[in-house]
């Protein structure tokens, strides 16, 4: 029988052998590599995340009612993607890019890998631009560059994630585009962020990736990847952007999760070997790009729980050492009513300072140090020891910054009013007021500067001049 004008088709057809957990077993795929997607044709979709010598192991992204044993997917070629553009901007989508808020799902014609390689050492420029947080002690004490990686650490309830709220909200007159990945988080959570966020008009610049609690541990891991792909895409539009991963311990879980259920070898805690580079391929990709390459950047706050103030364990001390600087909460701060309960001593940006406004870096060099040595004097003063002259000014400048500090949740400070109360407190206006004197005064600085403020690079003297006139002091 002759074949001449057959085409002959070949290729590569798995069997489903086993199911469980999100997890597919397949056999009968020799020569099929690491993240390619299968497909059968029923519609159901699987992701190649673990190869044996006989079977591989699949994370499932789409079943079918069809999908049982002894289904039969076939290779597609493919490597998982996200469809990336503008009109996700205000969404929420899951990690594979379906829309959750109940509207169309948007036209989008760019796809970009998930898990990319970060971009070279040649394609990156130095941290060089500030990102204002609208947090008065990160943006003075704790400056973040464009580009940035900043962790924030802590136990729960101590405040990360309202710290990271407020960071997005304060983009909105910034031109930086927001990602915010919530990862494990209970329904309720969810919805609550959702409303903020609306309430605050920060939807219109961010767009939401969310894998609920309840979700597969495949969904959960793929999270924070389809997250910073969108944002990337963006980085490499020109845009300036931030993405905040909430939270990297949840994703590390149902990483342990997927291991376990693959059969990986455990290691330390019970997670698999490559866990500190599963997170520095994930940061890696925030950077600076280079002019030639349009020069957006992508600013990643990665947020991380302890446990009991437990910064040495394991994920909290991979991920301190793979960022850029770290921010860490602290209860004692929650008890004693100190919001936002940042740890000064214990925190630093390793290259923000780089990128902090000269004008405000100028006003608040010392203001690290005095503040770390109020709270040295202050253990001592708790035993009712004699203060002499000297001492006793330094705790009244303590409490002063204490209370210049204190910072209502979503309530971002713009990097004017920062400036403005720094001259202030450096002429020596803020220092004799009582309590209510000094809201007064805040109050009347931050009015004063949505309205009349000089701009930044602005002579120092035109600042004194105008703090002066706000505040009712004389020439």
């Amino acid at each position: 029988m002759s074949t001449e004008g057959i085409g002959l088709v070949i290729e590569e057809v798995g069997t489903v052998i086993g199911l469980a957990d999100g997890i597919a077993w397949l056999q009968g795929l020799p020569s099929v590599p690491l993240g390619e997607v299968l497909e059968s044709a029923g519609g159901s979709r699987a992701w190649v995340f673990q190869l044996d010598e006989q079977l591989a192991g699949c994370i499932l992204l789409e079943q079918s009612s069809d999908l049982t044993a002894g289904l039969r997917m076939r290779r597609s070629g493919k490597t998982l993607t996200l469809a990336c553009g503008d009109a996700l901007l205000g969404r929420v989508i899951d990690p594979l890019g379906r829309p959750l808020d109940g509207q169309a799902a948007p036209t989008l014609t760019e796809q970009r890998v998930m898990d990319g390689p970060s971009p070279a050492i040649i394609e990156r420029d130095p941290v060089s631009r500030p990102l204002y947080t609208g947090n008065t002690i990160i943006d003075t004490l704790l400056p973040m560059g464009r580009g940035q990686r900043e962790l924030l650490i802590g136990d729960d309830g101590t405040g990360k994630s309202a710290i990271a709220l407020d960071a997005i909200i304060h983009q909105r007159d910034q031109g930086v585009r927001c990602v915010l990945v919530l990862i494990g988080q209970r329904r309720a959570e969810v919805a609550e962020t959702l409303r903020i966020l609306k309430d605050t008009g920060a939807m219109a610049h961010t767009t939401v990736v969310v894998a609920e609690a309840g979700t597969l541990p495949g969904l959960q891991y793929l999270a924070p990847f389809a997250g910073c792909a969108l944002a990337e895409s963006w980085m490499h539009a020109g845009h300036d952007t931030l993405i905040v991963y909430d939270d990297l311990g949840k994703h590390a879980q149902a990483y342990r999760e997927l291991s376990l259920l693959l059969r990986r070898t455990p290691g330390r805690e019970a997670y698999p070997g490559d866990i500190f580079y599963l997170h520095s391929r994930l940061l890696e990709r925030s950077t600076q790009l280079c002019t030639e390459l349009g020069g957006g950047s992508m600013t990643a706050i990665p947020i991380v729980p302890t446990q009991l103030g437990e910064v040495a364990s394991y994920i909290p001390t991979n991920l301190i050492s793979i960022t850029d600087g770290q921010v860490y909460m602290t209860t004692k701060l929650v008890a004693s009513n100190m919001f936002p309960a940042i740890d000064v001593g214990t925190s630093v940006s390793r290259i923000g300072g780089k990128a902090q406004d000269p004008a405000i870096a100028k006003e608040c060099k010392r203001l690290r140090l005095d503040y770390l040595q109020f709270l040295e004097l202050e253990l001592f003063t708790r035993f009712g020891t004699h203060l002499d002259q000297d001492t006793a000014q330094r705790m009244k400048r303590g409490h002063l910054l204490q209370a210049l500090f204190r910072q209502g949740r979503l309530a971002p400070r713009s990097a004017a009013y920062n400036k403005a109360w720094l001259v202030a407190l450096n002429e020596g206006l803020l220092t004799d007021l009582e309590p209510t004197g000094l809201d007064q005064a805040l109050s009347a600085l931050a009015t004063q500067c949505t309205h009349a403020a000089p701009t930044l690079d602005a002579p120092r003297t035109q600042w004194v001049d105008a703090v002066r006139s706000w505040l009712g002091a004389p020439a």
